[in-house]
């Protein structure tokens, strides 16, 4: 993913100070009197790996303010980055106890540690800690925003669920997954960041729409690293999709294409759950690289929405940061 040390840019300096305020927020809103808890947290800390979302809160605001010299981000974008970072904690527990996970970033996941409810409560206490934090900012817009978020997330888990073993789902439902359970809090995170800089309804509308595309793109390529992806680099449990019945692109793109002999062997395949033929079939077929050429062209799209901003850099760091989306290993 992106490295912000790595990059020849002054404003990709200030953002990496900015990130350090905001885990100094996350960790102080999470501190509990109980010591087994502050464990939890401290386990879960670890899977902060990318940041996406607490970046784009930041850049975004940066790319739509009147200050272009990182002076103009404030309290509130540090402290509504580290909201959607709580939230997207919490999505990463639950998640891994639906998919029975056992390795995220390179750690090994709090449900194979300490158990189901451990995990489901503490992804509890971070959506919890979430929402605590974030009625500090006094701002009833943003609280009803990423309350609507939180329930499409989980409305999207659920149709997920629902389509589970379902190789006759289409790519619209497919893509209605993904927009409610990853895009949709990447799309209000990077509305959001801009109308903390107070930008105009055209700019968050446009800022939205990048965030979403992004989102969807983001989606497609963990989809896609499931398949194709090293464990020791991607850093977490791979190739539960096809064992855990998720149906993704690649599959239904696959299907979609396949003749009545072939369609009649990969559900066989797929009920028996012999996902390493599965897998090489979806790679070999060429449809792993159709499903990396739809993310690139959402990539493409979603860059051209950034001409509705005025901050070069920031704008600049954005489009390289869309990029480094579909090109990521982990």
């Amino acid at each position: 993913m992106l490295n912000l040390a790595e990059l020849d840019i002054p404003i990709a300096g200030v953002l990496d100070e900015q990130l350090e305020e905001v885990a100094v927020i996350l960790e102080r809103q999470l501190a509990s009197d109980l010591s087994p808890v502050n464990g939890l947290c401290r386990h879960v800390e670890q899977y902060r790996g990318k940041r996406l979302r607490p970046i784009l809160v930041l850049l975004s605001g940066l790319a739509t303010c009147k200050v272009r010299d990182g002076s103009g981000l404030t309290e509130r974008h540090r402290v509504l980055a580290a909201v959607v970072e709580m939230i997207h904690m919490a999505t990463l527990v639950h998640d891994d106890v639906l998919d029975e996970a056992q390795i995220r970033r390179g750690v090994v996941t709090l449900n194979y540690l300490r158990g189901n409810e451990s995990a489901v409560m503490l992804g509890d206490y971070l959506i919890s800690n979430a929402f605590h934090l974030c009625s500090r900012l006094m701002d009833p817009q943003i609280n009803l925003c990423l309350g609507n978020v939180t329930n499409t997330l989980c409305e999207g888990e659920l149709l997920q669920l629902h389509h589970r073993d379902d190789l006759d789902i289409d790519e619209a439902t497919y893509r209605e997954i993904v927009a409610r359970k990853t895009a949709s809090l990447i799309g209000e995170c990077c509305r959001l960041g801009a109308l903390v800089s107070d930008a105009q309804p055209a700019v968050l509308d446009s800022m939205y729409r990048f965030g979403t595309k992004l989102g969807i793109a983001f989606q497609i390529q963990d989809d896609l690293l499931d398949i194709t992806g090293d464990e020791a680099v991607v850093g977490k449990s791979l190739h539960r999709d096809l064992g855990s019945g998720k149906v993704t692109l690649p599959l239904i793109r696959y299907l979609a294409s396949a003749d009545a002999r072939e369609a009649t062997e990969v559900r066989r395949l797929f009920a028996e759950g012999r996902v390493e033929k599965l897998r090489l079939r979806l790679i070999e077929s060429g449809a792993v690289q159709d499903a990396r050429r739809e993310a690139e062209q959402l990539i493409e799209q979603a860059k051209t929405l950034l001409g509705a901003v005025r901050g070069d850099a920031a704008r600049e760091l954005l489009a390289t940061l869309a990029d480094a989306v579909i090109s990521r290993r982990f």
